[in-house]
């Protein structure tokens, strides 16, 4: 017999599954538009090649730190940098009713943390193309004209909310990594994922997990990028 408190559970985990199936609509269609024609799709990688090369030139010390480098690696490719999640989030919106019942609480709410970021990341990136194609300057991306769209498209709490979602995300990340069963249970789901189609999201939850486990103890590192991308914002706003 359910109780007040498995009734509140579902509640929230329903919640939360409604904002993940949003945020994956949101993000496939904008895939969809920028796969579309050709051009602007070798724009956008173009626009995210230097967005990886960015991120890894503002985080030098956490990428060549060992505790920090398997976490850093992740974050500036799985969470917030140029790697293509269509297969990763056809696969969640496959199973989403399986996953609501499946995953805890915190699991659900870790992966529609990390989709919110991508779509929102997918939305911000359209219109900071939308802005170097009225200058010509879509598939030439230097300093300066990545910092004259970014002024262009604005949006400043869009941006925060961006940040705050890294924050989030890594904190959510930290706590899962401290669960003794979490990786008991990665480890059963491997072999059953795979031959059920759900490869790319199954290793998705394994390496956010097991990063955050060897690192231990993230304020550190969640800070230091908190404090890096809203000084950079701030910065390309006012320039």
């Amino acid at each position: 017999m359910a109780t007040e408190d498995d009734d509140a559970r579902l509640g929230e985990k329903t919640a939360v599954a409604a904002r993940l199936e949003r945020d994956l609509k949101l993000a496939a269609g904008l895939r969809r538009s920028a796969a579309a024609d050709p051009v602007h799709a070798a724009e956008r990688d173009q626009l995210r090649a230097w967005q990886a090369a960015r991120l890894a030139a503002t985080y030098p010390g956490l990428l060549e730190t060992p505790r920090y480098r398997p976490a850093a690696e992740f974050f500036l490719s799985d969470l917030y940098g140029p790697k293509d999640f269509s297969a990763r989030d056809a696969e969640v919106e496959r199973i989403l009713p399986m996953l609501v019942k499946a995953l805890p609480l915190s699991g659900l709410n870790t992966l529609a943390l990390a989709v919110e970021l991508d779509a929102l990341s997918e939305d911000l990136d359209a219109g900071m193309l939308d802005a170097l194609r009225a200058r010509g300057e879509a598939m030439r991306i230097d300093a300066p004209a990545y910092a004259l769209a970014y002024r262009t498209v604005g949006r400043r709490s869009a941006r925060l909310r961006q940040i705050q979602l890294i924050v989030d995300t890594g904190e959510a990340l930290e706590a899962l990594a401290r669960k003794p069963w979490v990786a008991g249970a990665l480890a059963l789901m491997k072999g059953p994922a795979h031959l059920a189609g759900l490869g790319e999201l199954h290793e998705f939850l394994e390496c956010g997990f097991s990063t955050f486990k060897r690192m231990g103890k993230a304020d550190e590192f969640i800070e230091q990028i908190e404090t890096e991308e809203t000084l950079l914002m701030n910065r390309w706003l006012a320039s």
